[in-house]
């Protein structure tokens, strides 16, 4: 496991390393105009396939998800509701994020939030041997295995993000 001595350890971190996961941690700038996660693949200097957002969403069935998608990609929602069980899910509103996972817009992460919930991780992780996702802090990416993270965030890999050129999957 290695780690920046500058960038405190998250939650996030604290949990992979409870785990004996190997992950590395990366700080990037942080610029509260733009924090997307093509942005920080920019900073990171890295692809935006391997570089996952996560989006929280509430499907009709099971309640709150958390999907995690290639920084470029666009979550199917149809493909997020078929994986989880729900007949329909939507993302949920800004405002709810925070209260719901205990993270903030452009720091969210799948693992170690405030409450667990089922996550979804596309499957082209899969294709990847190390991809990043938000440490739980803006600005702080984790680079890990993409099964790793599946076991810490006791996720499971779906085919729910769209390539925004061609709305195909991904």
């Amino acid at each position: 496991m290695s780690h920046d001595k500058k960038t405190s350890k998250t939650n996030a971190a604290r949990l992979l390393d409870e785990l004996g996961i190997e992950y590395s941690m990366h700080e990037a700038e942080v610029d509260l105009d733009d924090l997307s996660a093509v942005s920080m693949a920019a900073k990171l200097g890295e692809d935006n396939a391997r570089v996952f957002k996560t989006l929280v969403t509430r499907g009709d069935k099971n309640g709150i998800l958390m999907a995690c998608i290639p920084a470029d990609a666009e979550l199917d929602l149809k493909a997020l509701a078929r994986a989880s069980g729900n007949k329909q899910v939507a993302m949920v509103h800004l405002k709810e994020v925070f209260p719901l996972t205990g993270y903030v817009r452009g720091g969210c992460s799948p693992l170690a939030g405030k409450k667990k919930y089922p996550v979804f991780v596309d499957e082209t992780a899969m294709l990847h041997e190390t991809i990043f996702v938000s440490a739980g802090q803006r600005g702080v990416q984790l680079e890990l295995a993409p099964d790793d993270l599946l076991r810490a965030a006791e996720a499971e890999y779906a085919p729910i993000a769209r390539n925004p050129e061609t709305l195909a999957p991904y």
